[in-house]
């Protein structure tokens, strides 16, 4: 991104001063550090993805194998699902980012970024693994799995060859959803001013300030209270750009089910 600046001075010698409105020089207007608004989506939305997919690729590393056990029997594991799972279920996940992201320990940390993605993945573990648990079940019932019972085949091979082909059209279904869903999560974080990575900046003796440097979309947000009054193009453009992301990948889950459903028929 090219270096931005917070004082433009025109050929007629007027002084502006950022965030800059729409204009030929700024086609979405820039943010208040100078940068251009639609560059800062295109630079950023690479690392923003990333996080979003990162996010969602541990959650069900973690849920898939968690609720296949989970589905042979009552046992630990079982427990341990239905506990995750109402534990965040009943508390929005903007309100358990809010206060586990918001830890002095965490804040102050180098590692804020990968610890961050880790604990908004775990969030909805038990979520996910609830839903891979009540399909495998479902799958159990089926005939051909009492068949392998009989003839000897191993739990262990039941899961892997009969249960996980079969459910798998529904974990990829809302493997995407879940994108959609995590992408309106980082968008409600940056209005809270909840940054994955931040650092801080002495300004001072003794006196720092919390600043964040990187360029995901949801930085963007982090003053969306005073920006809305003030410089609107700033958070409607970002919030256009996080909106169209949902509903991308909630309408590619959308048709994903649809076909999957059409190949069972």
């Amino acid at each position: 991104m090219e270096e931005a600046s917070r004082v433009l001075i025109s050929e007629s010698g007027d002084i502006r001063t950022a965030p800059f409105p729409p204009s030929k020089e700024f086609p979405l207007g820039s943010d208040r550090d100078g940068h251009d608004i639609l560059s800062h989506l295109i630079v950023g939305a690479k690392d923003t993805f990333l996080i979003i997919l990162a996010i969602c690729f541990i959650r069900y590393v973690l849920a898939i194998p968690l609720g296949l056990i989970a589905s042979r029997r009552k046992n630990i594991f079982s427990s341990l699902l239905s506990i995750w799972n109402l534990l965040f279920s009943s508390v929005p996940p903007i309100f358990s980012a809010m206060i586990l992201l918001s830890i002095p320990m965490l804040v102050m940390s180098e590692n804020r970024l990968y610890v961050s993605i880790l604990i908004l993945a775990l969030f909805e573990v038990g979520k996910v693994g609830y839903i891979v648990q009540q399909e495998a079940n479902a799958v159990m019932k089926k005939p051909f799995i009492e068949a392998g019972v009989t003839v000897g085949v191993t739990p262990l091979k039941q899961l892997i060859n009969h249960v996980l082909p079969n459910i798998t059209s529904v974990i990829v279904v809302n493997f995407f959803v879940d994108i959609g869903r995590t992408a309106l999560l980082i968008g409600q974080m940056g209005i809270f001013g909840i940054f994955i990575s931040q650092v801080y900046i002495q300004t001072g003796s003794f006196v720092a300030e919390m600043s964040n440097t990187s360029f995901y979309w949801m930085t963007l947000l982090g003053q969306a209270r005073d920006d809305i009054m003030n410089a609107i193009w700033i958070p409607i453009y970002t919030s256009l750009a996080i909106t169209f992301t949902i509903f991308t990948f909630n309408i590619l889950g959308e048709g994903l089910r649809r076909y999957f459903g059409r190949e069972t028929l």
